[in-house]
């Protein structure tokens, strides 16, 4: 048999082949794909330590290709459907409001501090990054206008410290490296509490996510109920 003849299979399927998979990956592109991964873990399509494994791949990724499978089995954020998430790069259009209410809240400290504490209307995303220096989120007063709430923090040379209250699910999913990468896990009681996930990696700092003793957030329910009524 003449093996030069043979026709060669394409190392990579045509369907994944795509020109755009190779473009590098921005942070709205990084963005989207975590909400999915939200949405997925408040429905219940994946476990709390899924979704820690997929988002840690998120802020991986390097390429739109990477990206892409993390959520092929899911469907799109926002949709209201079970459709799957059909990838590729989309460019945000006029009046889409998902995508530009959904923006994370951005928290830098270079060489500095940034704070946010008392009474505050938290996100679905924050991320916070250090870099010699010092951010503090306290949630133990804040007004959460969704159940799950995700912080993805980096800090290098530096410090974050996250504070909730005691009656919240406390969850996440870190690395440090040379440094401390520390989430005292919760568990509520209450089914509809809501659930604060903090991920992240520490290179030669401090990250940590702790309940602050004595600070409960029951009333703050009622109020935020009233205020959105």
């Amino acid at each position: 048999m003449d093996l030069e003849k043979q026709p060669q299979k394409p190392a990579v399927p045509a369907e994944t082949a795509r020109p755009d998979q190779a473009m590098r990956a921005s942070d709205a592109d990084r963005d989207r794909i975590a909400d999915i991964l939200r949405d997925a873990l408040a429905e219940g399509r994946l476990d709390a330590e899924e979704h820690s494994e997929r988002i840690d791949a998120v802020y991986r990724a390097k390429t739109v290709g990477e990206l892409e499978p993390l959520v092929r089995d899911l469907p799109a954020a926002g949709s209201g459907s079970t459709a799957p998430y059909a990838g590729g790069v989309r460019t945000p259009a006029a009046g889409d409001a998902d995508m530009s209410d959904g923006a994370a809240e951005k928290l830098i400290a270079v060489f500095s501090s940034s704070t946010r504490k008392g009474r505050w209307s938290v996100g679905a995303r924050t991320n916070a990054f250090s870099l010699f220096g010092n951010i503090e989120i306290d949630l133990t007063e804040a007004l959460f206008r969704q159940r799950l709430t995700v912080i993805n923090a980096t800090s290098i040379f530096g410090n974050v410290e996250v504070r909730v209250p005691e009656n919240v699910t406390l969850r996440g999913s870190g690395t440090g490296i040379f440094g401390n990468f520390e989430v005292v896990n919760l568990e509520s009681a209450d089914p509809e509490a809501p659930v604060v996930v903090v991920n992240g990696y520490a290179v030669l700092g401090n990250i940590e996510a702790k309940p602050k003793r004595g600070r409960l957030i029951t009333d703050l329910h009622a109020r935020l109920r009233k205020h959105l009524g």
